[in-house]
């Protein structure tokens, strides 16, 4: 694992299309923004964890990754 330490404002580059910018840092607690292409799936962990499972319980085979193919069902978190 890759630690780094950043300051609010300041961003990591993942490979050439993807950020992470640090927006805001509250008690415990860190605000980031993702951008990432389209076809990159962005969730939380937990999120991500439960359409696996209900993907295994529907026994599809579709990876986890399409879920967030057309940028609709992206893990969105608007709360501060």
């Amino acid at each position: 694992m890759l630690i780094l330490t950043r300051r609010v404002g300041e961003t990591v580059m993942i490979g050439n299309d993807v950020t992470v910018t640090v927006l805001g840092v509250k008690g415990n607690q860190v605000r980031v923004g993702v951008n990432a292409p389209r076809d990159v799936a962005v969730h939380r962990e937990e999120i991500f964890e439960r359409i696996k499972r209900e993907e295994q319980g529907n026994g599809s085979t579709r990876a986890p990754a399409t879920h967030a193919a057309n940028g609709h069902d992206r893990d969105q978190d608007a709360h501060s």
